[in-house]
């Protein structure tokens, strides 16, 4: 059975201290989900004190970016080891914003998850189309090449540690949404692509769906079959809203 995954994607918001404030209120509501694996990405900043309080409980730490490379003079870069250092286990790559405002590449995506990997971490490779490209007909056309790229070369024991999030980027931060149906309809075709490169993987790796999931949505995504949990921008914000769609699972 495929794993659950509820994260939040912070983006760049929250100083330390509202970090710290938002992690108390999830940990302080009805959070603890059986079903589901929830992580929370904050900015670098507050990573290590929200380790500190997450230490032992039930949310797992992600950050929302990290470096292609090892080790170097890479000015302002942050390496998979830096993460490990402060307690994160899972690195979101390839999000739609890193592609569109910092010219992030399939092959530069396919490079910082291998770096993930060998760093002990679990990668959620983002993938997705534009409106332009919903609208001309390319969406399977372009997640196709998305996944072909940013997972070539990976052994199936490499896929099987891998998480993908799909993201359209047309539904991002703007209020609008896929329907439940297609949503659906571009997991499976995901799946299938996955399938071509690992029947296992395709069966086994979560595919999560990453387009302005909230409370009021969440259980008509969550139902679908091959959607395997969300990753959420703006409604892990609100530690009501998150819960909300943690206990839509």
């Amino acid at each position: 059975m495929r794993r659950t995954i509820i994260a939040g994607n912070w983006k760049m918001n929250g100083t330390i201290g509202e970090t710290e404030s938002l992690i108390r209120g999830l940990l302080a509501g009805k959070s603890d989900n059986p079903k589901a694996t929830v992580m929370v990405a904050p900015p670098y900043t507050a990573l290590f004190p929200a380790s500190k309080l997450l230490e032992g409980s039930h949310i797992a730490l992600g950050a929302q970016d990290m470096s292609e490379h090892e080790v170097g003079a890479y000015t302002a870069e942050i390496s998979a080891q830096m993460l490990l250092t402060v307690g994160v286990s899972y690195v979101i790559l390839g999000h739609s914003e890193r592609r569109q405002y910092h010219a992030e590449t399939d092959s530069l995506v396919n490079a910082k998850t291998k770096r993930a990997l060998d760093a002990g971490l679990t990668p959620v490779v983002c993938i997705g189309e534009t409106l332009e490209q919903r609208e001309a007909g390319k969406t399977e056309a372009v997640v196709g090449a998305q996944v072909d790229g940013t997972l070539k070369g990976f052994t199936p024991d490499q896929l099987a540690k891998i998480v993908i999030a799909y993201e359209p980027v047309w539904a991002i931060g703007t209020g609008k949404t896929a329907t439940p149906e297609m949503a659906e309809a571009v997991h499976v075709f995901v799946r299938r692509k996955l399938a071509a490169l690992d029947s296992k993987a395709a069966e086994t790796m979560p595919i999560l769906y990453g387009g302005s999931m909230k409370a009021a949505n969440a259980s008509g995504l969550l139902g679908q079959p091959n959607i395997d949990g969300g990753l959420v921008g703006g409604a892990s914000l609100k530690a009501d809203e998150f819960i909300g769609i943690i206990n839509a699972v």
